[in-house]
């Protein structure tokens, strides 16, 4: 189901130290010819600081697997609404009311031990998440059963249409007779990983670890043999080892980004605006949140506040654009961007005297200082961010002195990843700034349940999954649930739930929009062919996207060069 978790764990998260760099060079095979071994391998940046052994899937600290060692059923594209690819899965099938779903799995397929892989493997792995609340993230309710070695039903208490892509192309599965015996499932570091995928574990160490292409695949042997991760030590090592040639695909900012061709000699680089750059508040005083942002006068004097055309063009590069206060896309979901909301896109430009307004109408005044206060207390705010992330840096300062100019004080305040996420999770923050991602198909319905609904949140203190913001209205509760069961296709009915999530959350803004990030991703164009491009997404083109990135690598052909 879906984990938060370390989203960006192989796209920003980078701070491992300069001695990974020439254990990236000899992966190369230093400055001698390459052999075909090397010509086949797909070099990748990896993780902060030392890999810590985890191949669990469900795990938020996991390295790898989704999609490359563990399978879902399907892979749903979530940029073009598009026919389902079969993974595991051959078909499936709702009754007429949504209430059970039907899916046949592939025959002969074996895991990496050599194992059968069954419909009973899908029904182990659905009934271990429901059993297990932390790797229940959409909160499945699910019942599955087996008729035979290829099919299971799934009954619902409820109609339940949403669920679908979910299950299906984002919970992985694991072998039954690998996981059975593990008392803590959700947690277990899953050290020798068995799945049915087209990639294995080769071999682990702190610096640096290797999958290798699964010899018997059920799909047939990858034409890329290896992938190599090696950690890197922040986001300028990483446009210095593609400078040399050293990896071969990062998702990330990288200097001059207009001129990837021109800079980087034999790669090209792809921009896709998907997830949505957003400053997190935690919001909700009544489960816990401190802190002048929790008052929605503050958030939204935040809001017009922002240089939005300023932040995208010291921060992203004009990579970046415009995003909806409602939290829909407004270039994928623009046939169902709400009519009633007040701002269809948030705006380029900041008001400063709408924000003064705002903060003066709800009691605030000006001191000495241009800071503003209320009850004697100064809005004064920290600002978390990863420590290596350079476009959020620029972009956190620069909306700090953005601000001062509305009379909001923000401090940046710079953390390791393990720090951030802890405090992202436990709700330890006032504002910090991260993405929104969009789940696993093209509706604004999977960004809402995730980030939205009061079922993925918690009290501060306990961790949220991923609802970070604390955000809890009984309004969007109710349509996400009128959605979750309504046939996806009938729009009509739909709009109305729509409108109800996309204005209430305009109201409150409990993540304060900035901009729609283009998600841009650098690859070796001369070593691999087959790369996703503008006329042909097959998949999200980012190498922290899962089971996107798997789906890509598969595609990919050496050149032997």
């Amino acid at each position: 189901m879906f984990r938060k978790g370390k989203r960006f764990s192989l796209a920003r998260r980078t701070a491992a130290g300069l001695a990974a760099v020439a254990v990236l060079a000899s992966a190369c095979s230093g400055s001698g010819a390459r052999s075909d071994d090397d010509k086949a391998t797909l070099l990748l940046p990896g993780t902060a600081g030392d890999f810590q052994l985890n191949f669990n899937p469900f795990s938020p600290t996991q390295l790898e697997g989704p999609g490359s060692i563990f399978e879902p059923l399907f892979f749903f594209n979530n940029i073009r609404d598009v026919e389902p690819r079969p993974r595991l899965g051959k078909t499936f099938a709702w009754n007429a009311d949504g209430t059970r779903l039907d899916i046949e799995v592939r025959d002969g397929v074996k895991w990496s031990d050599g194992q059968p892989f069954t419909a009973k493997d899908v029904v182990f792995t659905l009934d271990m998440i429901s059993k297990n609340p932390s790797m229940n993230g959409t909160g499945y309710k699910g019942v599955a059963t087996t008729t035979d070695d290829t099919h299971l039903t799934i009954e619902f208490p409820e109609p339940s249409y949403m669920e679908g892509p979910q299950i299906l192309g984002r919970t992985v599965i694991v072998p039954e007779h690998r996981w059975k015996d593990l008392s803590t499932p959700a947690n277990d570091p899953m050290k020798e990983p068995v799945g049915t995928g087209p990639f294995m574990l080769e071999e682990f160490k702190a610096q640096a670890f290797t999958l290798k292409a699964n010899p018997a695949y059920w799909g047939g042997e990858p034409a890329v043999k290896k992938i190599r991760y090696v950690a890197l030590s922040g986001n300028q090592a990483v446009a210095d080892a593609l400078k040399a040639g050293r990896i071969d695909w990062q998702s990330g900012p990288v200097p001059d980004i207009a001129n990837v061709e021109e800079n980087y000699p034999g790669y090209k680089a792809i921009t896709v605006p998907m997830n949505q750059t957003a400053l997190f508040t935690c919001s909700n005083a009544a489960l816990g949140c401190q802190g002048p942002q929790t008052d929605v006068a503050v958030r939204k004097a935040i809001y017009y506040g922002i240089n939005r055309t300023q932040v995208n063009a010291l921060a992203f590069e004009n990579t970046s654009s415009e995003i909806s206060p409602g939290a829909a896309l407004p270039d994928r979901d623009e046939a169902v961007i709400s009519t009633k909301l007040q701002e269809k896109v948030a705006p380029m430009q900041p008001d400063p005297a709408k924000a003064a307004r705002i903060m003066e109408a709800a009691g605030y005044t000006k001191g000495g200082d241009g800071i503003y206060a209320k009850d004697g207390k100064p809005v004064t705010l920290s600002l978390k961010v990863v420590a290596g992330w350079t476009d959020y840096i620029t972009a956190v300062d620069t909306i700090s002195q953005q601000l001062q100019q509305v009379g909001i004080k923000v401090t940046a305040q710079q953390l390791s990843w393990n720090e951030w996420s802890d405090a992202r999770g436990r709700g330890n923050f006032e504002l910090l700034i991260d993405s929104l991602g969009q789940g696993p198909a093209p509706d604004p319905y999977y960004n809402a349940s995730y980030f939205f609904s009061t079922a993925t949140t918690a009290k501060v203190g306990e961790i949220a999954n991923p609802n970070f913001a604390r955000f809890s209205n009984p309004a969007v509760d109710t349509a996400l649930a009128a959605l979750k069961g309504m046939d996806p296709k009938d729009t009509a009915a739909r709009q109305p739930h729509l409108d109800t999530i996309q204005t209430e959350i305009e109201k409150s803004i409990p993540y304060i929009p900035v901009l729609t990030a283009g998600t841009t991703s650098e690859y070796n164009a001369k070593k691999f062919s087959g790369w996703p491009s503008k006329e042909d997404l097959y998949a999200f083109p980012a190498l922290w996207a899962r089971p996107e990135a798997s789906e890509i690598i598969m595609k990919l052909k050496p050149t032997g060069q």
